[in-house]
């Protein structure tokens, strides 16, 4: 799984063969230059969902319910989990939270709306958690966790996102249930693994993240790009006269 967030992205990472595509609040940080996914609302979400829908042919899109959009009460969770649906066009939406979830994702599943689980690093709540930190490090911590991860899958989650958990957790927890776990920063035991895209074309000004690697740097050949053509019209190497339009010399009226 990658995130995805506008319609060329979507089309080549479809076309490529990724079988599902997030539409995360992470695009609150790699798109929208805030400092964390807070900021994001249902707009945001649903505005970029349908740019991705409108790329993507084949993979299951998924999109991120932003904060404060379904932790009230499951009434209102309904009402915006079928927007994503309905107005954005998402396959299925995601949901950051453990055990007191339930009744949320109990009452959406049964409305027919597939939703995917999210444990360990909930960055939703990343104040509570003291910033973004490796979670269930302890003996305690990793059996609350196990025992989300078993709620989820009761309630009828179809997948748990694994983030920042240790790799052994992970795994014992991929282990437990029988839905897919897709880790980010969970090590190699998960069933899948999502990343996100402007992490995997080094397009964060900032060094790498120790869970992502750079397949391509996109974010280098775009600055490189950009400077060659900054260049090339200061010293009027672009355009040519093979790249203008216009009219033959023969062909221009002389007054």
């Amino acid at each position: 799984m990658l995130t995805a967030y506008d319609y060329p992205t979507a089309k080549l990472l479809d076309e490529a063969g990724i079988p599902a595509l997030l539409v995360g609040d992470s695009l609150g940080m790699a798109v929208l230059g805030h400092e964390s996914t807070l900021a994001v609302t249902l707009e945001n979400i649903i505005y970029h969902l349908r740019a991705v829908v409108r790329g993507a042919r084949r993979a299951l899109i998924i999109g991120d319910m932003p904060f404060l959009t379904y932790q009230a009460d499951p009434a209102e969770a309904m009402r915006n989990a079928g927007r994503l649906l309905a107005e954005g066009g998402a396959g299925a939406v995601k949901l950051e939270g453990g055990r007191w979830l339930v009744p949320t994702i109990a009452r959406l599943v049964q409305a027919g709306i597939p939703v995917m689980g999210h444990l360990g690093l909930t960055p939703q709540s990343v104040h509570q958690l003291g910033g973004y930190k490796v979670q269930g490090k302890t003996p305690e911590a990793a059996e609350q966790l196990l025992a989300d991860a078993r709620a989820l899958e009761e309630a009828g989650v179809f997948a748990i996102v694994l983030e920042y958990v240790p790799a052994e957790l992970a795994r014992a927890i991929t282990a437990a249930v029988s839905v897919p776990t897709i880790g980010i920063g969970a090590g190699p035991y998960c069933d899948g693994q999502v990343q996100v895209i402007t992490d995997l074309l080094g397009m964060e000004p900032e060094q790498p993240r120790r869970h992502a690697r750079v397949y391509a740097p996109i974010g280098q050949l775009i600055r490189e790009a950009a400077s060659q053509y900054l260049h090339d019209v200061q010293t009027g190497a672009f355009p040519s006269a093979r790249e203008s339009f216009g009219l033959a010399k023969s062909e221009v009226a002389v007054r």
